[in-house]
């Protein structure tokens, strides 16, 4: 049954002017000398400023002296909601006064729909329009055009603009361009570019950009080398849209480049081009050159602090990223869901459960959890949310979360299979996977993975074993080497070295290090020092950079009290130039996640710490407690 939209039933008065006339223009410096000018002028700044308060007081001016009866106060308003994206708000501006139903307020509703992310009613109040008898303009065009979401749809538009002879108007071909792109219409792109007799930079950007978006990122830069050719100064859009080519591809030559040009043309001081920079330098590991532009930047917005945190995320530097995101809470920026998707598995790396708390409160209290669990689109969202307190040990409101939502896909069994078991859950874990087959959910690898690893966490060797010799015949799901990893762990956890070294040895797929090295630890956990060398010296010879092998053997002639084998090791290790990664812990206070690592004296109470250390280690020396290497 087809249903209105919300933003098409005329709504009450009080939804559009919420605030009584005499409490609104008490806020308005010399009232009596507003006139209709003044009035749409000011509307104007707040649209470009954003200013929705001051927006609705002059509303509320307007609708108590009688300036609501011209189509250009009506358009002001829609515009002024609009940019202050209260769509509600514009929508009823535009029913209040269906005398003033023109094309430019049409125009601004739809333009208002597509700036805002709503393409589908965008294109339903044009269609509304149309029986309206209100004919599109060459201004309705570019919008409606962008509005499409399907080949018959643009092309109906196309035949359209040509009957009113707009074919050649410049924003409309650009238009044309590409969404034709968007759509994978190349061909018809193509066209509608070379029959265009006056190209601009803005089509020269469209078709860059269009091809851009749609990953042909070589045709992209052969159109941006002939604009280049022709003559056509590159804009600000066009560095932007090049930049992001440059961040894809991980050229950070032809990046630094085109960083040189926006200098040079004075680029380099719009927001848009800096951020667009950190991103390319980012994406190129240049985390140096992209903190450098973010930290020199006068003016930050919600994308700026986005960028340099998925930066420092994407280059491991997860305290660096949490240290970013409390920057900008006290900067008064509020976050969005690029923000959370970013932050929120920071946490679930760092264990940070207070701030991962913080970011779950703020989405409920500003309803984007509620959001999420009512789209299927968005579930990866709850389950962001979900993992996170899963792997943060907090298991109840890792269920709590699970068992609210409505749509539950493969991804979201298996963070709670997962989560069970790596908490030493066992049994939970595996009634879980009982309820996910039960509900007829699709099983996939990572199923298998979470399953398999509780068996391995919970000694459930019985069950571990069967679960691997039916995964293909019962389940249809092909063992794979991270599967025979969890059994070999399982075995060797349990005692069964023996076994495990013949599964290692039957496998019917190729091993690798980290199956060798599973057996090796196993190894060095029950005192096996003759599997051990047999183990040791297939991941040497497959990983022998990996500095893991040498120091598990090294811990196991320190625990057979072999000395001279120790000293044999590192100074196999100097040979090899294998240096051991230092370990690196950490601990989330209330003043923010703080790191170590193994000799690091950065910290500003280093000398109170190590104090500390020292005496613990002590007493426990005082025990028997010898250090491993």
């Amino acid at each position: 049954m087809n249903r209105t939209p919300s933003f098409f039933k005329k709504p009450s008065f009080s939804l559009c002017f919420s605030s009584s006339s005499s409490h609104s223009t008490t806020h308005l410096p010399l009232q009596s000398s507003y006139d209709l000018t003044t009035c749409i002028s000011s509307l104007q700044a707040c649209a470009r400023h954003e200013s929705l308060k001051k927006g609705k007081q002059i509303h509320a001016y307007m609708l108590t002296n009688g300036f609501l009866h011209s189509p250009l106060s009506i358009t002001s308003l829609i515009n002024m909601y609009s940019k202050c994206n209260q769509m509600h708000d514009a929508v009823s501006t535009f029913n209040y006064q269906s005398l003033y139903h023109n094309v430019f307020a049409y125009n601004a509703v739809i333009a208002g729909f597509i700036a805002n992310g709503l393409a589908r009613h965008g294109f339903e109040f044009y269609r509304r329009m149309r029986l309206t008898g209100v004919v599109p303009d060459k201004f309705t065009f570019p919008c409606v055009i962008r509005a499409c979401s399907g080949v018959l749809e643009v092309r109906k538009i196309h035949g359209l603009v040509v009957k009113f002879g707009l074919e050649l108007d410049v924003y409309i071909g650009s238009a044309l361009v590409n969404t034709y792109l968007k759509l994978g219409l190349m061909e018809e792109a193509q066209e509608v570019f070379d029959e265009l007799p006056v190209k601009d930079v803005v089509l020269w950007n469209a078709m860059v950009n269009g091809f851009a978006q749609i990953g042909l990122l070589e045709e992209a830069l052969v159109v941006f080398r002939m604009m280049g050719e022709e003559g056509v100064v590159p804009s600000r859009f066009t560095v932007t849209g090049v930049l992001s080519i440059f961040a894809v591809m991980g050229d950070f030559d032809n990046g630094r480049a085109v960083h040189g040009f926006a200098m040079k043309m004075g680029y380099d001081s719009g927001i848009e081009v800096l951020n667009a920079l950190i991103d390319m330098y980012g994406k190129c590991k240049c985390i140096g050159d992209a903190l450098e532009i973010f930290e020199m930047m006068i003016e930050k917005d919600i994308y700026s602090w986005n960028s340099i945190m998925a930066v420092h995320e994407q280059c491991g530097d997860l305290d660096g990223t949490l240290r970013l995101f409390d920057r900008m809470l006290s900067a008064g920026v509020l976050p969005d869901f690029v923000t959370i998707t970013t932050v929120l598995p920071v946490c679930s790396h760092l264990a940070a459960l207070m701030h991962g708390k913080e970011i779950h409160g703020y989405m409920i209290k500003n309803g984007l959890e509620k959001d999420v669990n009512e789209h299927v689109d968005d579930v990866q969202m709850t389950n962001a949310v979900m993992d996170m307190y899963a792997k943060c040990g907090s298991m109840r409101n890792a269920y709590m979360i699970f068992d609210k939502m409505r749509n539950k896909d493969v991804a979201s069994w298996n963070i709670m299979i997962k989560g069970y078991g790596m908490h030493g859950y066992g049994s939970k874990a595996l009634d879980m996977f009982s309820d996910m087959c039960e509900a007829r959910i699709l099983l996939d690898e990572v199923s298998f993975v979470g399953v398999l690893s509780a068996c391995s966490h919970a000694g459930l060797v019985r069950e571990g074993r069967d679960f691997l010799r039916q995964m293909k015949s019962k389940y249809g799901v092909v063992p794979n080497i991270e599967h025979y990893t969890c059994v070999v762990d399982m075995l060797g956890r349990a005692g069964h070295l023996q076994e495990a070294y013949e599964l290692v040895l039957e496998m019917p797929i190729e091993t690798n290090p980290v199956v060798w090295r599973a057996l090796l630890a196993a190894c060095r956990l029950h005192g096996n020092q003759d599997l051990a060398e047999v183990a040791a010296q297939k991941v040497n010879e497959l990983d022998p950079g990996h500095s893991g092998n040498y120091v598990l053997m090294s811990n196991i002639y320190v625990a057979n009290g072999r000395y001279e084998e120790v000293s044999e090791v590192r100074h196999t290790m100097r040979q090899q130039n294998v240096k051991k990664t230092p370990g690196c812990s950490w601990i989330e206070l209330k003043n923010g996640v703080h790191a170590f690592i193994t000799g690091d004296r950065a910290h500003p109470k280093a000398n109170f710490i190590y104090a500390e250390l020292d005496s613990l280690t002590a007493r426990l020396r005082e025990h028997g407690y010898v250090p491993y290497f």
